[in-house]
């Protein structure tokens, strides 16, 4: 059987939903909006004050307690939360109920220590499934629609977040998680989803290995792509939207506060990620001074949880850099413009500060060139030096290769100010990612 789409795309995915359709949330004006963050903060500063001992000894140390919040401003009082703070509360430490009245358990990799872990209440999951189902929709999924997951399941928050957020909706959800890519592209030609959720570098493997297969992936069934789990930037969107023909929107959230669903992006705007700001109240800060900074100024995203029962979180520094920007599809919730840089994703090669998505951005719009990348950071001398290794497209004649590593080189430079040796390899030759991906590695001659 031959996938088509429907005839509907355009009507659905064209136009500014029926407000009837939107969860009262999306419909509120900001002063109700704030009115209600402002009830929901005070209860969850004084929920995390009473039951989780690290917030008690924190907030004691900074001098302020949950009734000094009376307004959302005096939350800048509050001290922030890390990841550090998670893992040395490692397992429960954190939670703030009975462990015997915790549902479910997600866990980082905890490939760079123990890992962080996160409780939910059964209250919680049928919050996160709340707002899961709320980004679907204005990412343009309907009730009825055929989802395939391709997030990984376990303790990894994406696969099952996307599940029953999906469900909720009433999607008819395929949980593939990640791997197996040619059994993806079978299951995607024979059920005919509508919708796949992903990370964008995996669904990249994912139209590779429909083209490995002679067939063309404009003309499956698909006609929404909601990504997330790691930064992407533009050109990226414009790549997929070309090879698969569909809308790729960006979807936002982390372990931490909640997993996938914290804040989504609109698919009639596609300008931003609006945050559903009635469960998570987000602040940006001054990544090195820790101070707020105003609206529209760029910085690390911080967020407080405003309901979660199991493990409530207070200005958790997410190393996400931001800014916040009023609302557009949903004008009453406040929108935070598309991550594409973490702090601690910073590369920075001789006094020079860079992120793997700058390097993203030349190598997309740079011809012959896929956007399969490699960094990996070396020591020569005394000095550090970072390698980028890019496929070529298969139909990029060899010839065409030095001239293409040259202009990467050159981007870099010009848009950047750092030297990168530029390396264009053969097709297929770079490790595919099946989930989260890695981009860069580190093998400088450390002392």
């Amino acid at each position: 059987m031959t996938a088509t789409r429907t005839t509907t795309t355009a009507q659905r995915l064209g136009e500014a939903p029926d407000p009837a359709t939107l969860d009262p949330a999306e419909r509120m004006g900001a002063d109700e909006l704030r009115a209600l963050q402002l009830e929901r903060l005070r209860w969850s500063l004084r929920h995390a004050y009473d039951n989780v001992p690290h917030y008690r000894r924190a907030f004691d140390a900074a001098g302020v307690h949950p009734d000094d919040c009376r307004e959302l401003a005096d939350l800048a009082r509050f001290p922030t939360t890390s990841k550090a703070d998670l893992r040395e509360n490692y397992p429960f430490g954190m939670f703030a109920v009975p462990r015997e009245q915790v549902r479910r358990v997600h866990a980082s990799s905890g490939t760079t220590g123990k890992p962080t872990v996160v409780g939910y209440t059964e209250r919680d999951l049928a919050t996160w499934a709340a707002v899961m189902a709320r980004s679907i929709r204005a990412a343009g999924g309907r009730p009825g629609d055929v989802l395939h997951n391709a997030y990984g399941y376990g303790l990894f928050t994406g696969g099952l977040g996307a599940h029953h957020g999906a469900e909720a909706l009433g999607c008819t959800v395929v949980p593939v998680s990640g791997g197996m890519t040619p059994r993806q592209v079978q299951l995607i030609t024979d059920f005919a989803p509508r919708v796949i959720m992903v990370t964008p570098s995996y669904m990249l493997t994912v139209l590779d290995e429909f083209e490995k297969q002679g067939l063309d992936p404009r003309a499956s069934s698909l006609e929404i792509g909601v990504f997330g789990a790691e930064p992407w930037t533009e050109q990226m969107r414009r790549e997929m939207e070309e090879r698969a023909g569909i809308h790729a929107v960006d979807i936002y959230g982390l372990s931490e506060v909640m997993g996938p669903g914290v804040a989504q992006e609109c698919v009639e705007t596609k300008d931003g990620l609006h945050v559903w700001e009635d469960h998570f109240y987000p602040e940006v800060i001054d990544p090195v001074t820790g101070e707020v900074l105003p609206e529209g100024e760029e910085g690390e995203l911080v967020f407080t949880s405003l309901t979660k029962e199991a493990m409530p979180v207070v200005r958790y520094r997410t190393r996400d850099l931001t800014r916040l920007l009023p609302g557009t599809a949903r004008p009453g919730v406040r929108r935070m413009q598309k991550v594409t840089g973490r702090t601690d994703d910073m590369i920075i090669l001789r006094g020079v500060n860079l992120f793997p998505t700058q390097i993203e951005e030349v190598v997309l719009r740079t011809p012959g060139l896929s956007p399969h990348f490699a960094l990996e950071l070396v020591t020569r001398g005394r000095m550090d030096h970072l390698v980028c290794r890019v496929e070529a497209r298969p139909d990029c004649p060899p010839e065409r290769r030095e001239p293409a590593a040259a202009e990467v080189a050159t981007g870099v430079k010009d848009t950047v100010g750092c030297t990168v040796e530029v390396l264009v390899v053969d097709p297929e030759t770079l490790p595919r990612s099946m989930g989260k991906l890695q981009r860069m590695t580190d093998n400088r001659n450390r002392p």
